[in-house]
Parts: structure tokens; sequence; C-alpha cells
């Protein structure tokens, strides 16, 4: 008699295994995805912040009073902040919150899950203080 295929405690094996590699990256995985979501929430107040002290800058010392006004001078702050009379957006894995005045702003990123979507709650101020809580 000449039989072809697999036994069943081959194929046992092959799931443990494949179920052994799974328990390894998948941590790994989400951590990475943690990682980079945080390093963008950095980054994106620290442009948001630069943003607004170029505007600052070249209105003779003048803030941007509005979202809307920050994004006309710079073409992409709508996508990461509402209004200030609107609630927070939220773009990879964070919330962003940007309250603008005549005379300065406040930029904040939340991770919507803390441990998940990220680890660290980015802030920046009038002047371009970039402080992680």
């Amino acid at each position: 008699m000449n039989r072809k295929g697999f036994t069943l405690v081959e194929i046992m094996i092959v799931v443990a295994i494949i179920a052994l590699l799974a328990a390894i990256a998948i941590p790994n995985l989400l951590s990475a995805r943690m990682t980079a979501n945080t390093a963008a929430a950095k980054a994106n107040i620290r442009s948001l912040s630069t943003a607004a002290e170029t505007y600052s800058t070249a209105n003779n010392g003048a803030y941007p009073d509005t979202v809307a006004r920050l994004t006309t001078f710079i073409g992409s702050a709508g996508s990461y902040c509402a209004d200030a009379a609107g609630g927070a957006t939220s773009v990879q894995g964070y919330q962003y919150r940007c309250t603008m005045t005549d005379g300065g702003y406040s930029l904040v990123a939340n991770p919507v899950t803390v441990g998940t979507t990220g680890s660290t709650t980015y802030t920046a101020t009038t002047g371009g203080v970039l402080t992680p809580l």
C-alpha cells in the first residue's frame, strides 16, 4: 500500500511551530507600530509648532488665531488639528488637539490607547517648546 499525505501528528507539529513563531513575532510587530506612531506624533507636533512660529515671524509676532489660518499658511495642518471649537482629530493612533489664539498656541498629541497605539503624550506651546508628558 502506497499512501501519500501527512499524518495527524505531522500536521499538529507544523501548527505548533507556526503558533510558536506567531507568539514570538506578533508582540514585536505591535511594539514596532507603537514606536512608529509615537515618532510620527512627535514629528507632527514639532512640524505644527514650527509652522506656527514661522507664521508668527512672517506676521510681525502675531500667531495664527485659527487652525484654518495656519492651514492656509502651510497647507496641511487641517488633517491633524480640528479648530479650537472642534474636537480632537485622530491620526496614526494619536489624538491631536490644537488651540490657537493670536497670542500663542497649544498643541497636544495623546495616544488613543496608551500602551497600544502610543506611549507618550506630547505637547508644544508658544515659543516652540516640545515637551513629552
